[in-house]
């Protein structure tokens, strides 16, 4: 389980970025939303590189409904929330990790996700 402690920069998002081409055999397609990290130099430098293996389309501004994440984060919070209260940050990393954890084990789950109507976009 990856550790969510960092930093979320330009350069977390460039390496995250290479891994999605390195093995991907095609032209890869990227929906994001507008996170300032995602229009910054670095990252637009390194698109502009890489635009023959990847290119990125921006969700609008405030649309929250068409962002595939806010399923994810819908589901851990009401699964966090349903338990029994966490009061430290040691806590809530805990349930949240178990949480994600039995979501890897439940690809259906993920999947359900984009069942949407308004998602149905990135499926």
């Amino acid at each position: 389980m990856a550790d969510y402690r960092w930093k979320f920069d330009s350069d977390r998002l460039i390496e995250f970025l290479e891994l999605l081409i390195k093995d991907a055999g095609k032209k890869v397609f990227l929906i994001l939303d507008n996170l300032r990290v995602h229009h910054s130099k670095p990252v637009k430098a390194w698109l502009e590189e890489n635009k023959e293996k990847i290119e990125c389309f921006y969700l609008p501004s405030y649309s929250p409904k068409l962002n595939l994440e806010e399923r994810l984060n819908s589901d851990l919070k009401q699964a966090i929330g349903s338990k029994v209260p966490v009061r430290n940050k040691e806590k809530l990393r805990n349930a949240a990790n178990d949480h994600m954890t039995k979501l890897e084990k439940n690809p259906e789950r993920v999947a359900s996700y984009f069942q949407d109507p308004l998602v149905k976009y990135a499926a």
